[in-house]
């Protein structure tokens, strides 16, 4: 499917679980290396796994530790471009979700702001679910508002990128001014 979708011309592919996401990379680099593809991380990191992330992605879209974010830059190796990554942001503080709380996102980015081998590109966030589209912009546009913010306060030029909306919610994150979204149930299908 990743094939076609290359055929396709997507060339943007995000990825939850390492392990299956590093047998596609592998497979896509060594049978399709005349596609530039780039490899989202968008799935949750422990700890341990930073350095095959560091190594095989272009994006992470969940930082939500500045001990992974620390890994990663460690970890990245000198030879590639500094890896883009975004925070991730808890916004409504649901438990069951990853993320730093709105109050901690200046914070963090200032102890990471030095960091030379990521660069901070932006902000990400999965909202409550929630049906009603009000509700629903309402999130988003906290996070653009959050990411606005952050740009000048930083003042971090490309501070530029909104990783939100999801096949459910994806118009209303579009309205808001994502610039990213992770639809690949509606791409793809629903996972087995």
């Amino acid at each position: 499917m990743v094939v076609e979708a290359l055929d396709c011309n997507q060339r943007h592919f995000g990825e939850n679980y390492l392990q299956e996401a590093l047998e596609k990379i592998s497979v896509i680099d060594q049978t399709q290396s005349h596609w530039p593809v780039n490899w989202h991380f968008i799935g949750a990191i422990q700890s341990n796994k930073t350095r095959p992330i560091a190594e095989h992605f272009d994006w992470v879209h969940t930082i939500a530790s500045l001990k992974v974010a620390r890994r990663l830059n460690d970890q990245r190796p000198s030879t590639l471009p500094p890896l883009n990554v975004l925070l991730q942001v808890n916004l409504d503080m649901e438990p069951s979700k990853a993320g730093i709380p709105v109050e901690e996102v200046k914070a963090m980015i200032e102890s990471m702001i030095t960091f030379d081998n990521i660069r901070l590109r932006g902000l990400m966030a999965i909202p409550a679910p929630n049906d009603n589209p009000v509700a629903q912009r309402d999130a988003f546009r906290r996070l653009r508002e959050l990411q606005e913010s952050v740009k000048q306060t930083f003042d971090i030029i490309e501070f530029d990128q909104l990783s939100m909306g999801m096949t459910a919610d994806l118009e209303s994150a579009i309205a808001e001014g994502s610039t990213i979204l992770r639809i690949g149930t509606a791409i793809f299908g629903t996972r087995e």
